[in-house]
């Protein structure tokens, strides 16, 4: 039970502190890339309603239509400002929490573990959700067209996993054939191939583009090297108590 209790305290306070740490990270390095692409993602909309608008009357007709259950469908979104802010640091919190209750776990089974080994097993963690994945599925922008979300899903999970597996195979099973194996799981799913749209056209700038991965990504490093390092700094601190 004291275990359970410092798995837990150590994860609530280390992903309470990361979390609102990445929330402001990002108002200076994310948030305002994705408000630019926003704009491109709205100007896109407006120009298909106009082109809709334009349409023989039978072909209007289907398309208004077809608009309206779309719009009725979408999903709701919280106002900018405080509104959005606000979930936002309520997701980023949450997330964290769930990663350090992960990486807590671990820590107990290893034995309390130092600072520097939380920040190899956060860097670790970065390479399986973010460097693997990003490699086939880079961060996109609003207005940016992608694949069906599905087949991305089950790439981007597929991905991670099988990285996670290939990892632990290389670092924690130390023989030749062991390694092999962790290379070949941690290739696999780059040569299958992450699902893309064979034609993509948007008015998103490449430049803008490529500075929101950058972006995601370092925000990303930030998350992982203080999310590993707190949590075992704080597991260290409610195991002794």
């Amino acid at each position: 039970m004291s275990a359970f209790r410092s798995i837990v305290f150590s994860a609530v306070v280390a992903g309470g502190l990361v979390g609102a740490v990445i929330t402001v990270a990002q108002q200076f390095g994310t948030v305002p890339l994705i408000a630019k692409g926003e704009v491109y993602e709205k100007a896109a909309d407006e120009a298909a309603a106009k082109s809709a608008a334009a349409a023989p009357a039978a072909h209007q007709h289907g398309e208004h239509e077809q608009g309206e259950h779309v719009h009725a469908e979408s999903a709701w979104e919280p106002r900018q400002g405080l509104e959005r802010n606000s979930f936002t640091a309520a997701a980023n919190i949450l997330t964290a929490i769930g990663f350090a209750l992960v990486l807590a776990g671990i820590y107990a089974l290893r034995g309390a573990v130092t600072w520097h080994e939380g920040l190899l097993w956060g860097l670790s963690g970065f390479v399986v959700f973010t460097v693997a994945p990003g490699l086939g599925l880079p961060p996109e922008l609003p207005g940016v067209p992608a694949a069906p979300l599905g087949p991305r899903q089950i790439w981007w999970v597929a991905t991670a996993a099988a990285t996670a597996a290939g990892l632990a195979l290389l670092l924690l099973r130390r023989s030749p054939w062991t390694a092999v194996a962790g290379l070949c799981l941690i290739a696999l799913p780059h040569v299958v191939g992450a699902p893309h749209l064979e034609d993509v056209h948007t008015d998103v700038p490449e430049a803008l583009s490529r500075r929101f991965a950058v972006a995601v990504t370092l925000t990303s490093l930030l998350f992982w090297v203080l999310l590993g390092s707190l949590t075992s700094i704080a597991y260290r601190r409610f195991s002794a108590a």
